[in-house]
C-alpha cells in the first residue's frame, strides 16, 4: 500500500523549507537565464559586441550606431513575432492566469507552459526594440514554477498561494538585482500583509534568487547616478510637482489599462503588431532611443544628459507607442516604461524650475520624479521607492525629497481615483444618468 506523507509539524516545516529554498534558486536562474537571452538577441539584433552582454556597451548605444535601415528591420521582425506568437499562444495554448489572480484566486496553478511561452514572447520582443517592460516574464515563469512546486510538496492552499506570490517576487529580485524591493513587492503589492508567515518566506526567496542571479550578471545597480544632493530647491519643487507626477501616472494607467482590456486575440493580433512594430520602427529611424523598455532614456534622464526639449518629444512618444503596442495585443511589463516616463517628465518640469531657482542638477529632479511616477503607476509606493533606491544607489539623504513626491503622488491619485468611482456611483442603475444614456 502507499504510505500517505508524513504530516508532522516537523515533517511540514522542512517541506515548506525545501520549497522556500528552490523557489529563490530557480527564480534566480529563471532570472539569469532571461536575462542572457535577452542581452544576447539585443546584441545579435543590432550588431554590436557580443563580449558586452553583461557590462560595457548599453542597449541604447548599440541601437544608435545600427543603420536606420537595420532598425526598421528589426522591428519588422519583432512584429512578425510578436503577432504570429501571441495568436498562438491564445489560439493554442490553455488560459493563461495572472499572478494576482493567482494569489487571490480559488486556484493558484498557472499553466507552466503557456505561462513560460508568454515570458518567452515578452524578453524576445523587449530585445528586439519594443517598448514595453522586461520584469513581467521572469515573475510569471518563477511564480509558475513555485505554484507547481507547492503542490508537489503537499503545502496548503494558502501556503501555495503565499510562494507563488513568493516565486513573482523574486524574479523581480533576480532580473533586477533589488533583493529588498522582490520582497516589498510580494507584501505590500501582491499578499497586503507584513504577517511573518509571509514576511519569511518573501525575503528568503528574494534573497537567494538575487545572490543565485549576481554569479553571471554581477552585482552592479541597473543605472550609474551621481550622489546629487537633497537641496532646499529640490524638496520645493518636489512637494508642487508631486501631486502633478501623481496625475499623470493615474491617467497613464488609465490609457494602458484600456488598451489592454480592448486588444484583441485572434487574427487581428498579427495585423496590428506587424503595422505596430512597423511603426515604431519607422519612428526610431529618427529616434533611436524609443526602442527597448526605456532604460536608456531614463538613464540619459539620471545622468542630467538629455534636454527638456529631447524629453518632452520622448516622453509623448513613449506613452504613444506603449499604448499602440498594448492596444495591438502585445504583452510586457510597465515597471521601466513608467520610470522612464517619469524621468522625462521630471526633466521637462525640472528645466522649468531651474528657471526660477537654479542649482539642482536636472538629474536629480529626474530621480525623484521617477520615484513619484512609478509609485503611483505601480500602486505600490513603498516598493517603488525601494527600486528606485536600488536601481541608483543614490545618497541616503535623498530619501526626504523622494518621499515628499511620493506623498504628493499617491494622494493626488487616490484622489483622483476616489472621485472617478464617486462619479460612477451618482450614474442611476441601467448606466443613466439625468434621462440620458451615459
Amino acid at each position: 500500500m502507499h504510505k500517505p506523507p508524513d504530516d508532522s509539524p516537523f515533517s511540514r516545516g522542512l517541506r515548506r523549507l525545501i520549497v522556500v529554498v528552490l523557489t529563490g534558486v530557480m527564480a534566480g536562474l529563471t532570472g539569469l537565464a532571461l536575462a542572457t537571452l535577452l542581452h544576447t538577441l539585443q546584441h545579435l539584433a543590432y550588431g554590436y559586441d557580443l563580449g558586452t552582454i553583461f557590462s560595457g556597451e548599453s542597449f541604447l548605444d548599440g541601437v544608435s550606431t545600427a543603420t536606420p535601415a537595420r532598425r526598421v528591420a528589426v522591428l519588422a521582425v519583432c512584429g512578425v513575432v510578436a503577432g504570429a506568437g501571441w495568436w498562438a499562444v491564445y489560439r493554442f495554448g490553455r488560459p493563461l492566469v495572472s499572478i494576482a489572480k493567482a494569489v487571490h484566486g480559488p486556484q493558484p496553478r498557472m499553466p507552466l507552459v503557456t505561462t513560460v511561452c508568454h515570458a518567452l514572447l515578452q524578453i524576445v520582443t523587449v530585445a528586439l526594440g519594443s517598448p514595453l517592460g522586461r520584469e513581467v516574464a521572469p515573475r510569471e515563469i518563477a511564480a509558475a514554477l513555485a505554484g507547481a512546486l507547492s503542490e508537489r510538496a503537499g503545502l496548503t492552499l494558502e501556503e501555495t498561494r503565499v510562494m507563488v506570490a513568493c516565486g513573482a517576487g523574486a524574479g523581480l529580485a533576480a532580473v533586477y538585482n533589488v533583493p529588498l524591493s522582490g520582497a516589498c513587492f510580494v507584501l505590500e503589492g501582491l499578499l497586503a500583509t507584513f504577517g511573518w508567515r509571509a514576511l519569511v518566506p518573501a525575503v528568503a526567496t528574494s534573497v537567494i534568487a538575487a545572490l543565485v542571479a549576481r554569479t553571471g550578471l554581477g552585482n552592479l545597480p541597473q543605472y550609474a547616478v551621481p550622489h546629487y544632493a537633497a537641496t532646499a530647491s529640490l524638496m520645493s519643487w518636489a512637494a508642487l510637482a508631486g501631486p502633478v507626477f501623481g496625475a499623470a501616472a493615474f491617467a497613464f494607467g488609465k490609457l494602458t489599462a484600456s488598451a489592454r482590456a480592448k486588444a484583441p486575440r485572434d487574427w487581428r493580433l498579427a495585423v496590428l503588431c506587424i503595422l505596430n512594430f512597423a511603426f515604431i520602427g519607422l519612428l526610431a529611424v529618427r529616434f533611436p532611443q524609443l526602442l527597448g523598455n526605456g532604460k536608456g532614456p531614463a538613464q540619459a534622464g539620471f545622468d542630467g544628459t538629455i534636454a527638456a526639449g529631447m524629453a518632452a518629444v520622448l516622453l509623448v512618444l513613449r506613452v504613444l507607442i506603449t499604448w499602440t503596442s498594448l492596444r495591438a495585443g502585445a504583452g510586457g511589463g510597465l515597471l521601466t516604461p513608467a520610470l522612464c516616463n517619469g524621468a522625462l517628465l521630471a526633466i521637462v518640469l525640472g528645466a522649468a524650475w531651474s528657471a526660477f531657482w537654479p542649482g539642482t542638477p536636472l538629474g536629480a529632479f529626474a530621480v525623484t520624479g521617477a520615484a513619484a511616477f512609478l509609485a503611483t503607476s505601480m500602486r505600490v509606493p513603498l516598493t517603488a521607492v525601494l527600486l528606485v533606491f536600488e536601481f541608483t544607489e543614490p545618497a541616503q539623504s535623498f530619501l526626504v525629497p523622494v518621499m515628499i513626491a511620493v506623498a504628493g503622488s499617491v494622494a493626488a491619485s487616490e484622489a483622483m481615483r476616489r472621485a472617478m468611482a464617486a462619479r460612477e456611483k451618482s450614474l442611476l442603475p441601467g448606466g443613466q444618468r439625468d434621462g440620458v444614456k451615459a
